[in-house]
């Protein structure tokens, strides 16, 4: 299979391009002539200003038309224009730049909003988080300047959340670079503003930016750290308290699942169980959700990845109810529940889960690797079903990788 750099700069410029975009389309963003986009699909002529336009429009990197380095997967024009944006919001607000019209807004607002921004992420909305998160960085770093000194540290909150919610959203886009420089700024804001249990918050952050990135023992190590910072007096916890440890407690298991260790996984979910049960229905509070259920479904997760097939299916059975999760957490269960199914050969039942989930969630979908996963699992059984399915995700088995980002629907 042709790497990304095996192709020429005109074939690169066609594939982002995508068969839903006409070169006539493209000089209408680029402001560039029609002649001169098929010259440069042609490698006729492309000057460093074509070159220069043309990424911009994609909201890609000049080095990815040069090919020194492949597009992220998964990514449509509009995602990649949207991480460009909180990229450069994050690093600039970083810097203390900030447009010379931005207000500061109320605190209460800020905090309004992030409820808000915390809302279209749970629901598995990431480009629309992502844009608004862009301008809440801006808004929540105008507040921190015109905040006297001294009664800084509600702002320094309020930054610190939205520099982790940029973070998160990165993640997801794949863009490892940015994660981990907005998961840094939300740290330092939240050391600066003195507040322990964002501290936490943002160290189990990390710890999934480091699980992305194949940094497992790191992960690990962090995850429980983070965990056992907010480790709450069971006796007179609050709500808000034990949702963030449960959260945490659920966070490690998943990482111990990922590196084969059972015993710490278990223990894990052994604690994750105990805070769900104390806590007796779902809560929201700090940037997630936690309860019996979500304890429940996350451990489903973790038995299928460490190949506890009949544990995760009895837990499958046991799960009545999911409609009290977010959006985003019923979806991934559901990925669990079908792969669980494809585990044990059930590839019907796999199917069936995958195949609803795709068509009540594609915006989600797109940004996930497991379905195409199943699918690979699945494959042996040649039905009108997986067919199906196969091109819901957009890239079906012995489909080329590079295919237009219109096509690649959820890798």
């Amino acid at each position: 299979m042709p790497q990304w750099q095996d192709y020429s700069t005109g074939e690169r410029i066609k594939i982002l391009r995508g068969r839903e975009m006409r070169q006539a389309d493209l000089a209408q963003i680029t402001g560039l002539t029609v002649a001169t986009i098929q010259n440069a699909e042609q490698n006729k002529r492309h000057s460093l200003p074509t070159l220069l336009a043309i990424a911009d429009a994609f909201g890609v990197d000049l080095s990815v038309l040069l090919g020194q380095q492949a597009p992220r997967r998964a990514m449509s024009q509009d995602d990649r224009r949207m991480v460009r944006n909180l990229s450069r919001a994050v690093h600039d607000t970083a810097a203390g730049i900030l447009p010379g019209d931005v207000e500061a807004a109320a605190l209460a607002d800020l905090q309004a909003a992030t409820g808000r921004c915390w809302d279209l992420y749970w629901r598995g909305r990431y480009a629309e988080a992502g844009t608004v998160i862009a301008s809440f960085l801006t808004a929540a770093a105008a507040r921190l300047h015109e905040q006297p000194v001294g009664e800084q540290a509600p702002a320094l909150g309020v930054l610190s959340d939205a520099y982790r919610l940029a973070a998160y959203v990165a993640n997801l886009m794949g863009a490892r670079d940015l994660a981990y420089s907005a998961i840094g700024h939300a740290q330092l804001a939240a050391e600066r503003a003195a507040d322990g249990m964002r501290v936490a918050l943002v160290g189990s952050g990390r710890a999934w930016v480091y699980l992305r990135d194949a940094r497992l023992p790191e992960a690990l190590t962090l995850a429980e750290k983070s965990a056992s910072d907010i480790e709450p007096r069971f006796s007179r916890a609050t709500p808000e308290e034990l949702t963030a440890y449960g959260s945490h407690v659920n966070f490690a298991a998943v990482v111990a699942s990922r590196m084969g260790d059972k015993d710490r996984a278990a223990d894990f979910l052994s604690q994750s169980h105990a805070t769900g049960a104390r806590m007796g229905r779902e809560v929201k509070a700090h940037g997630t959700l936690f309860g019996p259920v979500t304890a429940t479904t996350q451990a489903v997760g973790v038995k299928v990845a460490l190949g506890q097939t009949g544990a995760a299916l009895a837990l499958i059975d046991s799960i009545r109810d999911v409609s009290g999760l977010t959006e985003a957490a019923r979806n991934r269960y559901a990925m669990d529940k079908a792969m669980a199914h494809a585990d044990a050969k059930q590839w019907d039942a796999s199917l069936d889960t995958l195949e609803q989930t795709l068509r009540s969630a594609p915006d989600w979908a797109r940004h996930q690797a497991m379905p195409g996963v199943i699918v690979q699992k699945v494959g042996r059984a040649s039905t009108a079903r997986l067919r199906r399915v196969s091109e819901l995700i957009g890239v079906p088995p012995g489909v080329h990788e590079y295919l237009p980002a219109t096509r690649k629907t959820a890798l």
